[in-house]
């Protein structure tokens, strides 16, 4: 836990890891995004108010989880697990 995210993110970004958030709105889908192969820190933001704006202008990247059907979000556990998931992948993948 830490106190002030804005702050942990950009000492972060200042030891070359790379900050990917979720949002709904990103342009970019979780499985077509590329990011770097080195470090990578996940933002997800919270069940129902998604993340703050000063988060969200830390990201170096926002992406998001393609939903099928007639799901509309997931509970962040959920989302957490599918990112991670997904970073271990393409790290497998780009070996």
């Amino acid at each position: 836990m830490v106190t002030n995210l804005a702050r942990t993110l950009r000492e972060l970004k200042e030891r070359d890891i790379w900050v990917i958030g979720t949002a709904g709105e990103a342009t970019e889908d979780l499985y077509t995004a590329q990011w770097p192969v080195g470090g990578v820190a996940w933002v997800m933001g919270a069940e129902g108010d998604g993340m703050r704006r000063l988060t969200r202008e830390k990201c170096d990247q926002l992406v998001q989880i393609p939903m099928i059907g007639s799901v509309e979000s997931l509970n962040v556990s959920v989302a957490s697990s599918i990112c991670l998931f997904e970073t271990l992948r393409q790290r497998q993948f780009t070996k």
